[in-house]
C-alpha cells in the first residue's frame, strides 16, 4: 500500500494531501486547517462535503459548512459575554440577528504545519495554532495557549487526534467542537431517501428565540428519536438545528451516515470527551448534515447547571485536554 504525506493545491489554496491506499484526505493549513476532503477514491465516496471550483469563493466566505471546521469556542455566546474562573470574557458579536458570538476564531486562519510525513503504515500532518500577547485573538481569549490537531490516514480510515494546551499561568477554558459536514450521500448515483443517520444523543437541550439554551430539556420529536435509536433514521425528515446531550452506547460517541442502496456505513467515532452535540440540516433543503461534536454545551458558563453536565472544562496552568475521534467505514447488510 502507498502512503503519501505532499503538499499541493485544492483549487487554488495551499493543501497537505495524505494518500493511503484507496483513501485520500486534504487540509488546508491557511484556511482554519480544515479537513476538507474525504474521500474513497476507488468507490467515487467523497464523505466530506467540499465546495467545487466554483463554490470556492463561497466558501471563503462561509468555511464552517464545508469539510471539517475548528470552532473553539463552539456555537453561540450571549451578547459575546461570559465569565469563568474570575476572568470576564468579551467576543465581537458576530452573528447580528441574534446578538450573539458564533464560532470562535480559528476556522478561517492560518494555521502552521508543524510536521508531516509517512510512517509505512499511515500518511499524517500536524498542524497548531498558538495564542500568545502578540495575537490579537489574544484581547478576547487572554490566554497563552496552543491548540493542536493530527491527521493521519491508513487503510483504516481517517483519524483526528485534538488538544488544547494551557501554555499561560492562568486557569483557562477548554470550549472546542467540530462543525463536521457530511455529504449525505456519499456516494455517486445514490440519494437522500438512501441514507439513514444515527447519532448517539442524550437529552435535547431546549433552545430560545436567540438560538441559547435555557437550561431545560423537552421532548424529542419522532424524527429525533429515529436518529437516535440504533437503527437510525432520515437526517432530513424535518428541519434541525438542536443541541444534545452526548450518550454514548457501549463506551462509543458516534454519528453514523449508512448508504442502503450500496451497504456502506460511514462511521464517525467523536470520543466520549465531547459531551454534547449539534445535529444542522441547513434547514433540511441540501445533501449534506451536520453532527457536530462539542466538548461545552452551547453558552457553557452562563448557564446555571455544574460543570460536569454542561462540559465545562478549565485547565490548570500546564495541562492538556485531548481526545482522538475516528471516521471509518463498514459493509452492512
Amino acid at each position: 500500500m502507498a502512503y503519501e504525506a505532499t503538499e499541493g493545491l485544492f483549487y487554488g489554496e495551499k493543501a497537505i494531501w495524505l494518500r493511503a491506499g484507496k483513501y485520500e484526505a486534504a487540509l488546508l493549513p491557511n484556511m482554519g486547517a480544515n479537513l476538507i476532503a474525504f474521500r474513497d477514491v476507488e468507490a467515487g465516496y467523497k464523505f466530506l462535503r467540499e465546495p467545487e471550483e466554483q463554490e470556492m469563493d463561497i466558501f471563503r466566505e462561509h468555511p464552517a459548512i464545508y469539510g471539517i471546521p475548528v470552532l473553539f469556542p463552539p456555537n453561540r455566546y450571549r451578547d459575546g459575554k461570559f465569565e469563568v474562573a474570575g476572568i470576564k470574557y468579551e467576543l465581537p458579536v458576530n452573528e447580528p440577528a441574534t446578538g450573539n458570538h458564533l464560532h470562535g476564531f480559528f476556522y478561517n486562519r492560518p494555521w502552521k504545519v508543524v510536521d508531516k510525513g509517512t510512517d509505512g503504515q499511515e500518511s499524517f500532518v500536524v498542524v497548531s495554532y498558538t495564542v500568545d500577547e502578540n495575537d490579537n485573538i489574544y484581547q478576547y481569549l487572554p490566554h497563552h495557549f496552543e491548540i493542536r490537531i493530527r491527521y493521519c490516514l491508513s487503510k483504516n480510515g481517517l483519524t483526528q487526534t485534538s488538544s488544547v494546551t494551557n501554555l499561560g499561568n492562568k486557569l483557562m477554558p477548554s470550549m472546542l467542537g467540530f462543525h463536521t459536514a457530511f455529504n449525505a450521500p456519499f456516494a455517486p448515483g445514490s440519494k437522500r431517501e438512501d441514507i439513514t443517520a444515527h447519532v448517539t444523543t442524550g437529552v435535547r437541550w431546549e433552545l430560545d428565540d436567540r438560538s441559547l439554551p435555557t437550561g431545560k430539556t423537552i421532548p424529542m420529536s419522532p424524527a429525533e428519536l429515529a436518529i437516535k435509536s440504533p437503527a437510525g433514521g432520515s437526517p432530513f425528515a424535518e428541519q434541525l438545528d438542536n443541541h444534545y446531550s452526548a450518550e454514548p452506547v457501549n463506551g462509543r460517541n458516534v454519528a453514523e451516515v449508512v448508504d442502503h442502496r450500496i451497504g456502506v456505513k460511514l462511521v464517525y467515532d467523536a470520543g466520549t470527551k465531547f459531551k454534547h452535540w449539534m445535529i444542522w440540516n441547513n434547514k433540511a433543503s441540501v445533501n449534506y448534515f451536520c453532527p457536530e461534536p462539542q466538548i461545552n454545551m452551547v453558552d457553557a458558563p452562563n448557564l446555571n447547571l455544574p460543570d460536569e453536565t454542561k462540559g465545562l472544562v478549565i485547565l490548570r496552568p500546564g495541562e492538556a485536554w485531548t481526545e482522538t475521534s475516528r471516521f471509518y467505514v463498514e459493509t452492512v447488510c
